[in-house]
């Protein structure tokens, strides 16, 4: 009996390790479809979505399915080139940059709800810029080692790093959400969310298309959306942003049009990082503040509960003059 139970939880880790390495390859395969952005010869992503992924699969699982991403990352090397002596590295890096990010943020008690500001804080400084600095720089060094950067070590470097750390800001909280969302939403939320949906529909390509002076005019559909939904308007629209703008830089058209890659890529970075910053910090800032007035609200009906049971006579006598206040 006790060998079957073995046996039946080394399959089931065995499947869970197998799924995080399909998921991880499919999020690869995003990353580097026809005609995204990025830095040449080196197949660098300004978002690369398997870092989120494995972000996700390591908090709804546990470290143990790290082997997963590892196989993930083995799948996407094997579909660019032969393997040579870059890949262990590559390997390593980047299956150690999630997993750092992962057990970082639990040792600061992050909580995948994201409905405080510290665990929004922490998936930006922690999760995502020193977590992801991992992959990037033991990604890029191997390269340069071994002779395969042809457009220099920083531009290289920093495009790795910041595609990864966007992965991690903008796919990770959108996976989070879709894990807990409990539906259906009351209708008079469907009313405003499908309002949402269409000024974002409409407003971001028309912003992301013109000129960079135009820009910004998504940002108070973002702020909408936080302020409303909290994470469940401003995470899937975080990332609605950053998709198109992706696909406009790759055009060279809107806002992109006659900047050269490196403009391009840093221009890319620079948006999708207000962007998760303003979709995360907002939607935790008001995510926490409705907490608190709930607990103080439930506060207020144990203390009122004790009251009346120490003192029943008194508040039966209360509650005849709080109605007639009410009434006058």
């Amino acid at each position: 009996m006790a060998r079957s139970e073995k046996v039946r939880g080394l399959f089931v880790a065995s499947l869970r390790i197998l799924g995080v390495a399909v998921a991880y390859y499919a999020g690869t395969r995003i990353g580097t479809m026809e005609g995204v952005v990025r830095v040449e010869g080196a197949d660098v992503s300004p978002l690369w979505p398997p870092t989120g992924i494995a972000l996700t699969c390591l908090f709804l699982m546990g470290a143990g399915i790290w082997p997963g991403i590892t196989l993930g990352v083995l799948f996407h090397l094997l579909t660019l080139d032969p393997l040579s002596a870059v890949t262990p590295g590559v390997l390593a890096g980047c299956t150690l940059a999630p997993l750092c990010s992962y057990l970082l943020l639990r040792c600061v008690g992050f909580r995948v709800e994201l409905d405080r500001l510290r665990d929004g804080v922490a998936l930006v400084f922690l999760g995502a810029l020193a977590g992801m600095l991992i992959s990037a720089t033991v990604g890029t060094a191997m390269l340069l080692l071994h002779g395969k950067l042809p457009v220099g070590f920083w531009p290289t470097w920093l495009a790795w790093w910041a595609g990864d750390a966007m992965g991690v800001l903008l796919v990770t909280p959108f996976l989070l959400l879709i894990c807990r969302i409990r539906l259906p939403l009351p209708l008079d939320r469907w009313v405003e969310g499908t309002a949402v949906v269409v000024a974002a529909v409409i407003i971001t390509p028309l912003a992301i298309t013109m000129s960079l002076t135009l820009i910004f005019l998504f940002f108070p559909v973002l702020i909408w959306a936080a302020l409303r939904f909290q994470l469940a308007g401003s995470a899937p629209y975080a990332l609605f942003v950053s998709v198109v703008a992706v696909l406009e830089a790759t055009e060279r058209e809107g806002a992109f049009a006659h900047h050269s890659l490196t403009e391009r890529l840093i221009s890319l970075q620079a948006l999708n990082g207000s962007v998760a910053l303003t979709s995360l910090l907002v939607a935790a800032v008001v995510t926490e503040q409705k907490n608190i007035r709930l607990k103080i609200e439930q506060a207020c009906e144990a203390l009122a509960e004790v009251v009346e049971r120490l003192a029943p006579a008194e508040m039966a006598r209360l509650r005849p003059l709080e109605g007639e206040e009410e009434s006058g």
